[in-house]
């Protein structure tokens, strides 16, 4: 019955409209009612635990990154140092999409400003070359999808911090699923262009793609400063997050000088207001988590699935078909928050190894960012490329299933996932 009042009040205060992280607190005052436990302070003090914790640091300073990172001209210069290296071949701006969302993935870990930048600047080109703009639409935000799963990733700060694993490992091992995630897209558009009457761009010669890779070279040398720092232990992931951001500073200002000292306040702004957005879903979501725990509402879950404890491969099968379906109505960082202390102790009990289920775990919400009807990755691409978001939702169908069949190949085989954890000190 616990459960039932938890689903019940959640899903019942979104239906209605109520923003997420309001339904949260609410979730947590019935709980609280239901079990005779109603007491103001409860809410207060979690809220307050929830925010202040050091670990959480780096999701404002990754944002900050992110945006300095767009509006410094960084991510131009990535896109086309991916043109000049691919951009020749058949289909070869999809593959420099595929590339640049690659790339800019190890920068900033942000889905929306990834896909905003990118489809910016490539759907024009891509319309131009005679592409078709829906399924040209549906890759760029399938791309832009890799960015929480290559780390640095604000995704997996969130859930290394709800479910008190390690954020480094995390990283490092959502390496391997993230470029597997861009293979399968290439592949993919290659698939489904063979027959396209496209016009390539004329090959680049030695000399202007040596040209472009030195533009970019500041932009390049950003992702090795930060996976390099973390893998070296030289800096923690937060103490990374704020080199990004210095760095991006920098480049955008005294090297690439596209970043102009009065459009800080503008850029400071929006980091200001996505931070903000992010941190009181966290403090509202750890209310609901630690009633939950409270509630023993996991323990009522475990003996639903009983059956599964000890088949650990269904397990995660049921699991991921759970959370694909969860995806499709709740937006990345909810998710994280809602089900990661519900599924934790599931995972424990059944001796899955907590990275790997957290990796797959983000990979899979990701993939929620491009199903309809929330779609948030959908809805940026639209609005920016211009492309109606019914025919972006056609347009992403194929590079969608490509992703779902990674996911569950990683089910099947866990040890893909964990092999950068051997070369991690």
């Amino acid at each position: 019955m616990t459960l039932l009042v938890f689903v019940g009040s959640l899903l019942g205060a979104m239906a209605i409209g109520v923003p997420v992280a309001f339904s949260l607190m609410f979730c947590g005052v019935i709980l609280m009612w239901y079990m005779g436990m109603f007491n103001t302070q409860i809410i207060a003090q979690n809220m307050i635990q929830g925010a202040d914790t050091f670990t959480l640091l780096a999701i404002p300073f990754f944002i900050l990154a992110g945006e300095l990172m767009n509006s410094g001209g960084l991510s131009r210069r990535i896109i086309d140092f991916a043109i000049a290296l691919v951009g020749h071949i058949r289909g070869g701006l999809g593959i420099v999409a595929i590339v640049a969302a690659v790339i800019m993935a190890s920068i900033s870990g942000s889905a929306a400003a990834d896909t905003a930048a990118l489809a910016a600047i490539l759907i024009p080109m891509m319309a131009k070359a005679g592409y078709n703009v829906p399924r040209s639409a549906g890759l760029i935000a399938s791309g832009g999808i890799i960015a929480p799963v290559i780390p640095p990733s604000m995704a997996f700060i969130v859930f290394g911090v709800a479910a008190n694993v390690s954020i480094t490992q995390l990283f490092m091992a959502g390496i391997v699923p993230g470029l597997l995630m861009g293979i399968s897209l290439v592949g993919t558009w290659l698939f489904v262009v063979r027959k396209d009457n496209i016009q390539p761009l004329p090959k680049t010669s030695g000399k202007e793609r040596l040209s472009a890779t030195f533009k970019a070279g500041w932009a390049l040398g950003m992702p090795v400063i930060i996976l390099g720092g973390i893998k070296a232990g030289i800096m923690t992931p937060t103490e990374a997050a704020v080199v990004a951001a210095a760095y991006a500073l920098f480049v955008g200002v005294f090297i690439y000088r596209e970043l102009k000292p009065s459009d800080l306040g503008h850029v400071f702004l929006r980091a200001a207001k996505s931070t903000a957005i992010i941190m009181f879903l966290v403090c509202a979501a750890l209310v609901s988590a630690w009633l939950i725990t409270a509630a023993n509402i996991p323990n009522e879950i475990v003996g639903y699935i009983e059956p599964l404890i000890d088949r650990p491969i269904l397990l995660m099968f049921a699991i991921m078909v759970l959370v694909l379906i969860v995806g499709t109505a709740l937006d990345l960082t909810p998710t994280i928050l809602i089900l990661t202390p519900v599924l934790m102790p599931i995972i424990m009990k059944a001796g899955i190894n907590p990275v790997y289920f957290g990796v797959l775990f983000i990979m899979n919400t990701c993939i929620g960012l491009i199903t309809p009807p929330v779609g948030v990755v959908l809805n940026v691409v639209s609005g920016v490329g211009r492309v109606p978001l019914g025919k972006v939702t056609v347009g992403v169908v194929p590079f969608l299933l490509a992703q779902v069949a990674v996911l569950f190949l990683l089910v099947l085989f866990p040890d893909i996932v964990l092999v950068p954890l051997k070369y991690l000190r």
